[in-house]
């Protein structure tokens, strides 16, 4: 990479972040398209006492890009100038933009669910299971309606489900409810479960997945969890969480450099990272 003082940073902040495949995702893009001498991504472990600072050194030090994930996605909206109406309405902002010193909060999560979905299947009218009531589901909640689709929240604690649903107008139901998901179209996880240390873990019966299903997971790490090795057995379509990084990583891209994402190079470097390794 041509780092020079020049260079503009961009930043995802996070605790834990040590693991974000965000860093190689935006370098390897810069790269390609030659303008790794205006941007370099670094990552940095943030607690969330310290989210106010990190704020005021983006100005200060005139940092481009800033990438939140939990636990910040929200504490960080106190302190921006302007947030986009799409974040205002998921809750949540996983991009800040410094615009000559103007910091913008944008959200780019619900691309990451909504784009993989539609090269697939139209969302119009489609009942959609989410499973979890936590940060994640915000974004997917929201993507999912914008196009169409009938939410149905389902958690463990029926009353953080109702909790959520009231907030976007749609169903909740406890997790148990073998009904709505075996009436749904589609089933996107939004838990931790089937990351470490739940890799061999489910968020659901696994048993009422059939082949007319499509099933997402938010998770990326493991590349296929168990839900969607069980779901690829049971002839469902699935849909990778590496997908949803991509396709938030792709729409963030362009929030903080102005240039068209080249998603194939973005693909590649996820996919040698999680699978190839």
């Amino acid at each position: 990479m041509r780092i020079s003082a020049k260079t503009k940073m961009c930043i995802i902040i996070g605790d834990p972040v040590e693991h974000s495949l965000s860093p190689a995702l935006h370098n390897s893009a810069y790269e390609s398209l030659g303008i790794d001498d205006q941007f370099v991504y670094l990552g940095s472990r943030v607690k969330i006492e310290n989210i106010k600072s990190v704020v005021e050194a983006m100005r200060v030090m005139n940092i481009r890009g800033l990438t939140c994930t939990i636990p910040h996605k929200i504490e960080v909206m106190k302190y921006l100038d302007w947030i986009d109406e799409t974040a205002k309405k998921i809750g949540a902002v996983n991009s800040v933009v410094n615009d000559d010193g103007v910091l913008k909060g944008y959200n780019t999560d619900w691309l990451g669910v909504v784009t993989p979905l539609e090269r697939i299947t139209s969302l119009k009218n489609k009942k959609v299971a989410v499973l979890g009531a936590g940060g994640v589901a915000r974004s997917i909640i929201f993507g999912v309606q914008k196009k169409g689709a009938q939410v149905t929240v389902l958690s463990r604690t029926l009353e953080k489900a109702k909790q959520l649903a009231g907030e976007f107008e749609c169903e909740a139901t406890s997790l148990s409810n073998k009904l709505t998901i075996q009436q749904a179209n589609i089933l996107i996880n939004a838990t931790p479960i089937g990351m470490h240390p739940y890799e061999s873990k489910t968020p659901m019966d696994t048993s009422l997945i059939t082949k007319n299903h499509i099933v997402f997971d938010a998770v990326y790490i493991p590349y296929e969890t168990q839900l969607l090795k069980v779901a690829r057995k049971r002839s469902a379509k699935i849909i990778h969480g590496v997908e949803m990084l991509l396709y938030q990583g792709t729409a963030q891209f362009e929030l903080y450099t102005n240039y068209k994402a080249p998603e194939k190079v973005m693909r590649k470097v996820l996919y040698d990272k999680l699978i190839r390794k």
